[in-house]
């Protein structure tokens, strides 16, 4: 095909336009596209008897709708040292944050969120809710239905100074069934053997002064939760004045359910901008 110098100049802005996406002037571009308006760092903690990997369906789906994902491990050692862990983790992240919490990581990002600007929503996912001096324990054992107690191991650990703690795991032969038991067995068998171990001494210390007093919150309560009551994680999230979601999920439920915690998660972040 000859293309001779003038249809070359008239097809060029056509081509130019298709090559870098030009949009027609009265269609603004999407929200979030531009340095001015940033989607936010969706920040994912999870909690005891977990691991990070825990967040892999919620981190595909949130990174395929554009958002940057950061999902740290939690030392499950302590309140105020996992707290202290988080807060140092934001402090390398730029821009807005969602910060979300599964079971005893919703104590850590309360803590961890105060004082901090940046954090424009707490997302709450099966999880502890505690005001100042409260502990995970204490909130557990105030309201019935969580068999936890039955299933766990304490066993010994050395601390950094001298001296031992004591840690918790959940037995492997019952872990489907107390911890995620709406998820396939042989998922569920490789969970129980990742499971990070929680210090007593995390579960039992006390609660400072949390963000949900002054950040915006969500909640998704997993109504099937054997580990946290759904009455206690729906008691916590009314009093916190979050919105609540409820679904029909283990305590598990970001494994067994991550297209409704997602939801959560971006109804959260697209309120805050």
């Amino acid at each position: 095909m000859h293309l001779t110098r003038r249809t070359l100049a008239l097809a060029m802005p056509a081509t130019l336009a298709a090559l870098i996406g030009a949009a027609p002037a009265s269609r603004p571009a999407p929200a979030g596209t531009d340095r001015h308006d940033p989607k936010p760092t969706i920040v994912l903690v999870h909690g005891a008897f977990a691991d990070a990997s825990s967040w892999s369906g919620t981190i595909r789906r949130l990174q395929h709708v554009g958002y940057p994902v950061l999902a740290p491990a939690n030392p499950l050692r302590g309140l105020a040292a996992d707290t202290a862990y988080l807060r140092s983790v934001l402090a390398a992240v730029d821009g807005p944050v969602v910060l979300v919490g599964h079971s005893y990581g919703g104590a850590v990002i309360s803590g961890a969120a105060v004082g901090n600007s940046r954090v424009k929503a707490l997302v709450y996912i099966a999880a502890f809710t505690p005001d100042k001096g409260e502990s995970a324990a204490e909130l557990a054992a105030e309201f019935p239905g969580s068999t936890l107690g039955d299933t766990v191991n304490p066993r010994s650990y050395p601390l950094p100074g001298g001296g031992t703690g004591t840690e918790l795991v959940i037995e492997r032969a019952k872990f489907h069934r107390q911890f995620a038991a709406d998820v396939p067995a042989a998922e569920a068998a490789v969970m129980a053997a990742t499971q990070r171990p929680v210090a007593t001494a995390a579960l039992e210390e006390k609660a400072g002064e949390p963000a949900w007093k002054t950040i915006p919150s969500w909640a998704l309560i997993a109504t099937a939760d054997k580990n946290i009551p759904p009455a206690a994680e729906r008691w916590m999230a009314r009093r916190a004045g979050s919105h609540i979601t409820e679904v029909d999920a283990s305590h598990a439920v970001a494994v067994s359910r991550p297209a409704v915690v997602t939801h959560v998660i971006l109804a959260a972040a697209r309120a805050t901008r």
